[in-house]
């Protein structure tokens, strides 16, 4: 058993090291010294792979350095070749380790740090560069070579390795975040933003530009054109954060890249340290738009799940009503029993006028015990719904009751279902104002009109129209207006209360007094 687990331990090493010098063997033959695309890849292989894995990892690098070492050891000499074989990657294993370890490069759920990520790859940059200059030291060059001076070869190898890393890195993490949210799927990639964008504006124009720069013979053109890369990149990480920044980035670096009219052309090198400084730039810049937006839908999100949470808790405090109500139906069911058993018991010691008087003394405390229920929670609403209750329910009985003349037309061609919470809000809210338009502009009669219909934001929204005829000589007397506010159970605050309980649908409120009329409109859109 433990010579298997040996066995399977080793063969998984053996194959991690095999790619990874096979992709390194691959990557070389695209590269050269200002585009050394492996940079990239060794990058990835240390941030994505395991530690256990890390040692397959470096004699994978070994062995594909000593190879090369070999074929070219006599023309360059033993030192060389000592020096060329020290793996870069274990230079850079210490510094991702760190990151990883003590500067959170990765969070719990895989996702990396942007800043830290630049920060990783302009210390390996510069780190390999080192090693390079420092191999080239000791090499033995051939007469005839035209040496440029040390700090030309080392701008070179470090320009190669940063820009690289910025143009690989980031487009692999964002992939990958992408794999992780279900976002590579084909039908969700055709309807990616970042997607769309990239292919319909970003790809045609880096490759006009593109174009146009390998076209043209001449080298300010040439310039003019690869600067003018870094424009979609730009756009692409305004709107899409660094995810956008880095698509664009290693498109751009690509396009730059093409527009190379020879190798170790200056001009090139030159496009490629702006390119690098616009991406790390523009990473560093979409990462914060990143955290921004990420900040902005958390807060959105909590405030969605608090209007959730209030539209629920209004609906438990309407049901907390209706439980009274069918509580009290029930005190008022056993409150006629029980008296109606009670006066049966002691008809032969009364005399009958007192009988009766009793008997109409106890259907009135019935009828006040009804009229409280049904304020509480309408039963026509209960059983017939909100279009039956507005029409004819507790409010035409409660107004008619006070002397003021009520009509109301309700609205809904489609069928289109309410939701409970907004038909409590719409009812409770009619209330408010019914009493509000009662007791603070004495109006003699009320029009309303209920209008349901579809909403762009939601399923369907509403409308109520309410018209009130104004005659301050017919004012309502106190009493009147203490029994319709306790017939409606209106809160009494009139129309800061409603405007409080439409918040939560997106409802607007308004009122318009004349001289003879006041206009309210009332409207919720997300129902």
């Amino acid at each position: 058993m433990l010579r298997s687990r040996y066995g399977s331990f080793l063969a998984r090493q053996l194959l991690a090291a095999g790619l990874y010098s096979a992709g390194m063997l691959a990557l070389r033959q695209v590269s050269f010294s200002h585009w050394e695309v492996f940079a990239g890849f060794r990058l990835c292989a240390l941030l994505l792979v395991g530690y256990r894995y890390w040692p397959a990892l470096l004699g994978g690098e070994t062995l594909t350095l000593v190879v090369l070492a070999a074929l070219s050891v006599d023309r360059f000499g033993v030192a060389w070749a000592c020096l060329y074989v020290i793996p870069p990657i274990g230079l850079a294993m210490p510094v991702v380790a760190f990151c990883k370890e003590r500067l959170a490069l990765l969070d719990s759920k895989g996702r990396i740090n942007i800043p830290l990520l630049v920060l990783c790859a302009f210390v390996c940059a510069a780190l390999w560069a080192s090693m390079n200059v420092l191999s080239l030291s000791v090499m033995r060059l051939p007469a005839d070579y035209a040496w440029q001076g040390m700090p030309v070869y080392a701008a070179r190898w470090f320009v190669g390795n940063f820009t690289a890393v910025l143009a690989s890195v980031p487009l692999v993490f964002c992939l990958r975040e992408m794999a992780i949210n279900g976002e590579l799927h084909w039908q969700r990639l055709i309807h990616n933003r970042l997607v769309i964008e990239s292919v319909s504006v970003m790809i045609p124009a880096l490759t006009m530009l593109a174009w146009a720069g390998a076209a043209s013979n001449q080298e300010g053109a040439r310039q003019a054109a690869r600067m003018m890369m870094f424009l979609p990149v730009v756009l692409l990480a305004l709107r899409h954060g660094w995810k956008g920044a880095a698509v664009g980035g290693s498109a751009a670096s690509v396009a730059v890249v093409a527009t190379m009219p020879a190798l170790y052309d200056t001009g090139t090198l030159e496009a490629q340290i702006f390119i690098a400084f616009a991406i790390t730039t523009l990473l560093l810049l979409g990462g914060r738009i990143a955290v921004l937006s990420e900040q902005e839908a958390r807060k959105q999100q909590d405030a969605r799940m608090a209007l959730a949470l209030a539209q629920r808790n209004l609906w438990l405090g309407e049901m907390q009503l209706r439980q009274t109500s069918s509580a009290l139906e029930g005190l008022r069911e056993n409150f006629r029993n029980s008296y109606s058993e009670l006066l049966d018991r002691v008809r032969h010691t009364i005399p009958a006028p007192d009988e009766r008087e009793y008997r109409l003394r106890a259907a009135e405390t019935q009828q006040q015990i009804y009229r409280l229920a049904d304020s509480l929670y309408p039963v026509l609403w209960r059983e017939g719904g909100l279009a039956a209750e507005l029409r004819q329910g507790t409010v035409a009985r409660a107004l008619n009751d006070a002397g003021v003349r009520y009509w109301c037309t309700f609205r809904n061609e489609r069928g289109l279902d309410l939701g409970r919470e907004a038909q409590v809000v719409l009812y409770r809210s009619i209330c408010d104002l019914v009493v509000h338009l009662c007791q603070d502009h004495r109006v003699s009669g009320l029009s309303m009109q209920v209008r349901v219909g579809a909403s762009d934001e939601a399923g369907c929204g509403v409308v109520v129209r309410i018209r009130g005829i104004r005659q301050p000589a017919s004012a309502m007397s106190s009493e009147r207006l203490r029994d319709l506010s306790m017939g409606l159970s209106a809160s009494g605050m009139g129309p800061d209360a409603v405007r409080d309980r439409i918040f939560l649908f997106g409802g607007v409120l308004r009122e318009r007094v004349t001289d003879d009329a006041v206009l309210i409109s009332l409207m919720l859109a997300k129902v």
